[in-house]
């Protein structure tokens, strides 16, 4: 017998790797060898489906969050870091398709994604920086607002623009390029650590 913790795992690897608005019910039936009746028993309807696993990854990602900065919360800087390189970690598996039919298709799923990308950008890494600016670790002349509205709000937009970022550079190449380069250009003379190496 499958069961809801199941069906919600399939339906996140087919919907981040063929989009959700391309998987139908009955790809994700035949695939758990199950009826389709047994996925309405869990979920309401397809768009109940796509939100419960667009929040099961955002819930995950959430718990990502906080053991990293319940673990380097001394650092901000390298709470970001860390952040962000699990936050690549998520995305270099996703299709742009995925992104965009939650966009175009889901509303609610779409408005718990954005609703978290703000969250993330504009509460989560901006107390970051702020934390960081107090202790030092950032220059006194940066205004760090700004610094997350340009480089660390919607990474996701940048990255799967037309051409989707992961097909022509590595997650490492990414990584480097969008966080710890615009970082080092932020930080006091005074802060170091392994990633600015």
């Amino acid at each position: 017998m499958i069961t809801k913790a199941a069906l919600l795992k399939c339906s996140i690897e087919q919907f981040t790797q063929f989009g959700s608005k391309h998987v139908t019910l009955d790809d994700l039936a035949n695939e758990l060898g199950i009826s389709k009746k047994t996925i309405y028993s869990f979920f309401k309807n397809k768009e109940d489906l796509v939100t419960s696993s667009v929040e099961s990854l955002i819930n995950e990602y959430k718990e990502d969050i906080n053991r990293v900065i319940n673990s380097k919360g001394k650092d901000p800087i390298l709470s970001v870091i860390i952040i962000y390189q699990r936050g690549f970690e998520y995305l270099k598996y996703f299709k742009p398709s995925f992104l965009f039919g939650i966009e175009k298709y889901y509303p609610k799923a779409n408005k718990l994604y954005t609703d978290f990308i703000e969250e993330l950008g504009n509460s989560i890494v901006l107390d970051l920086l702020k934390k960081g600016k107090e202790r030092g670790d950032i220059r006194k002349d940066v205004n760090v607002e700004l610094v997350v509205k340009i480089y660390f709000f919607r990474i996701d937009n940048l990255v799967f623009k037309k051409n989707n970022l992961f097909e022509s550079y590595s997650e490492q190449e990414l990584f480097k390029h969008l966080v710890i380069y615009n970082l080092q250009g932020i930080i006091s003379s005074d802060y170091s650590n392994s990633y600015f190496e």
